[in-house]
């Protein structure tokens, strides 16, 4: 009996990578970008100097993997990371951009996590898992053999689809389902495309305007459509799903996203947003804004969660993600706003009193306390002011807190 996710990836290696275009460009993202992972799963205070070991679980073409190598090559000290995918032909690709950038702390393995105990066996410190649980017959079967070989000290960084944001999807696939059934990989996709050209107005998959991964290929058009086994996840489900093997949710990226505070700008709206728990907060802003197609999640051993996130600390230095401090204090300064774009929605915040002040000294050297003192503050009175700008730069995922 063959396998027809597995027969898929061999047919449709996904995501669509050329191996040659690493002396070009390094992919990057969420989860399991170094700092961001650090700081959502270690409370920004892991040493990458020693030694770490990570699986990347359903590693694909190599996206999270070759991120992940390719920082942890660069931050010294002795890593592994283990790369497990079904698909032979994926991990071809995997392994030939691995070799492009010469990086030598991958070990590959192809078969199921759900073999992951004779595969690869754990523990380790961190896990990767991008767009794989929802395609099992029975994901919480596989969190749970992912917990298993998680270190207790440990964090994983998730994706699964979303509900909202996929609006549409599954009533074509399930019309796909009827149509080509009998048909081999690449009959499914001539006949799908047949059938996409001639959705009528009404089609909800036409009218979802969030949905555009068929149009990046043909990999990208049978993973979104033709996919033989998928779900997706609102946040109460994402949540319920995580605590069932163990684990509390650490972290939601992009965090603003997640607050209903950046959709109400009514006070009486946002008085009742503010009185409900953490992650009634994320699905009541996952309701309202309706563009969420994934959910990307740190999550941690419950025992450890509230020890997962970074806070504000006086021997902690601030991080900035591809802004200059220059830049990003005159924006504060000249506009008195934050304008941050995402696929599907942009979404504006003031800025907090002193904020450009305090933007312009985050070198990623000063520690918190270093910049309380060069703006003449004593600590107490410098978190007053950095507290609400930590909150809006980590909320658009710009900025991380490490050990100096």
């Amino acid at each position: 009996m063959t396998d027809p996710v597995r027969d898929q990836y061999e047919a449709y290696p996904y995501p669509a990578r050329d191996p040659a275009e690493e002396r070009r460009r390094l992919i990057t993202g969420s989860p399991s970008f170094l700092p961001e992972l650090n700081h959502y799963a270690f409370g920004g205070r892991r040493d990458f100097t020693k030694p770490f070991r990570a699986l990347v679980a359903g590693g694909g073409t190599g996206d999270g993997l070759i991120h992940l190598a390719q920082y942890l090559a660069a931050s010294g000290g002795e890593h592994e990371v283990v790369y497990l995918d079904l698909s032979a032909a994926a991990r071809k690709v995997a392994e030939a951009r691995a070799e492009v950038r010469g990086l030598k702390n991958i070990r590959f393995r192809t078969g199921s996590l759900l073999d992951l105990a004779a595969l690869a066996p754990g523990p380790y410190d961190y896990i990767d898992c991008c767009g794989v649980l929802h395609h099992l017959p029975d994901p919480p079967a596989g969190l749970a053999v992912l917990k298993q070989a998680l270190s207790p000290a440990g964090g994983m960084g998730l994706m699964v689809y979303g509900s909202y944001g996929r609006a549409g999807v599954y009533p074509l696939q399930a019309a796909l389902r009827q149509l080509t059934s009998d048909l081999p990989p690449a009959g499914k996709l001539v006949l799908a495309k047949t059938l996409l050209a001639e959705l009528p107005e009404t089609n909800e998959f036409r009218r979802n305007p969030f949905l555009n991964d068929h149009k990046l290929g043909d990999a990208e058009f049978y993973d979104l459509l033709l996919h033989a086994q998928d779900r997706a996840y609102t946040v109460p489900e994402l949540a319920a799903f995580v605590a069932g093997a163990g684990l509390t949710i650490s972290a939601f990226i992009e965090p603003c996203r997640y607050d209903p505070l950046s959709y109400l700008k009514d006070a009486a709206l946002r008085e009742r947003a503010e009185k409900l728990s953490w992650l009634e907060q994320a699905a009541l802003a996952e309701r309202l804004s309706g563009t969420l197609k994934t959910h990307v999640v740190y999550v941690v051993p419950s025992a450890r969660v509230n020890q997962a996130v970074a806070q504000p600390a006086p021997d902690l230095v601030p991080w900035l993600n591809g802004v200059p401090p220059k830049a990003l204090a005159e924006t504060l300064q000249k506009r008195g706003e934050l304008a941050i774009g995402f696929e599907s929605e942009r979404l504006v915040f003031a800025a907090p009193p002193r904020a450009a002040e305090i933007a312009a000294l985050i070198d990623g050297r000063r520690t918190l306390a270093e910049m309380g003192a060069a703006l003449g503050l004593g600590w107490e009175d410098f978190l007053s002011f950095y507290r609400p700008v930590h909150r809006l730069l980590t909320g658009i995922n710009k900025l991380y807190l490490r050990q100096a």
